[in-house]
């Protein structure tokens, strides 16, 4: 756990944040080249259609043996309940203002919402290559938000890829590893899911205590269903099959339910064998 990094990229929309999310995935390797796209966390049509992120979606990057799991939010003040599950299965978020606008109003909110969750905040200033840029200004507006110093700014141009690499190194040395139990029962927090019409039900998850495998049956404590993990594993951000989910991971499980409504989101995920008397 102690190279594990679960944070989320928070910003008012048009800020930059998909942007610097697919310049982490370029300098980090976890997408080729050859197949980069811009937006490319954005799957929806609508989405790459209007530039603007919608559905949050979570992928793994490997950068200096740390695994960091990235969850990219929606900026728009309609998607917050997005936000605040993502930021539920951190510990950290980078906050992403665009140095020509400054902080807005949706930035706010999600400020403080992080700040409830008491998490760990990397402030980072985006577009300073923009001629409209006024470094000085949007700095001192952080400053008076989050009580930071100067120095724990990062300023960068997502768009050129200009100080990327301190971001990455900034979410390794400030935010906080996970905490967990992984001999304890296993909890793991459903913080989205959604139905596949050729897999079922698939669950995005942070494992809170313990570990899920493949194959393991499955129980939500909310609603009481239970299924099998037909699969674990992580986004990369492709789905990629590992033969457990460990504590203080971020990952996917497809299971064998028919509907959503049996696992829903914020329900907790544990292991069936809990209450069949068998304390194994």
């Amino acid at each position: 756990m102690e190279h594990i990094r679960n944070f989320c990229i928070i910003a008012h929309i048009d800020h930059g944040k998909s942007t610097l999310a697919d310049r982490m995935m370029e300098l980090t390797g976890t997408v080729e080249k050859r197949e980069m796209k811009s937006q490319l966390l954005d799957s929806m049509e609508l989405e790459r259609e209007r530039g603007i992120t919608i559905k949050l979606a979570p992928v793994r990057m490997r950068w200096q043996d740390y695994d960091l799991n990235l969850i990219d939010t929606p900026g728009h003040v309609d998607f917050s309940y997005e936000v605040s599950r993502s930021l539920a299965a951190c510990e950290g978020a980078v906050l992403v203002v665009d140095a020509s606008q400054g902080i807005q109003a949706q930035t706010l909110a999600n400020v403080y919402l992080a700040m409830e969750q008491d998490l760990t905040i990397v402030p980072v200033l985006n577009k300073i290559d923009l001629p409209a840029a006024d470094v000085a200004r949007v700095s001192k507006e952080i400053i008076n938000l989050l009580g930071c110093d100067e120095s724990d700014i990062l300023k960068i141009s997502a768009k050129t890829g200009e100080g990327v690499e301190q971001v990455l190194s900034a979410v390794i040395e400030r935010i906080p590893s996970p905490k967990g139990q992984p001999k304890s029962p296993t909890r793991a927090l459903i913080f989205d899911s959604y139905y596949d019409d050729y897999r079922g039900v698939i669950l995005y998850v942070r494992v809170v205590d313990g570990e899920i495998r493949r194959n393991d049956e499955v129980k939500m404590l909310a609603t009481g269903a239970h299924g099998l993990a037909l699969e674990v594993g992580h986004l990369s951000p492709k789905m990629t099959a590992d033969p457990v989910l460990a504590t203080g991971e971020i990952g996917y499980i497809v299971t064998n339910l028919k509907t959503t409504r049996d696992a829903k989101v914020g329900d907790t995920v544990t292991l069936k064998k809990y209450f069949d008397g068998d304390k194994k």
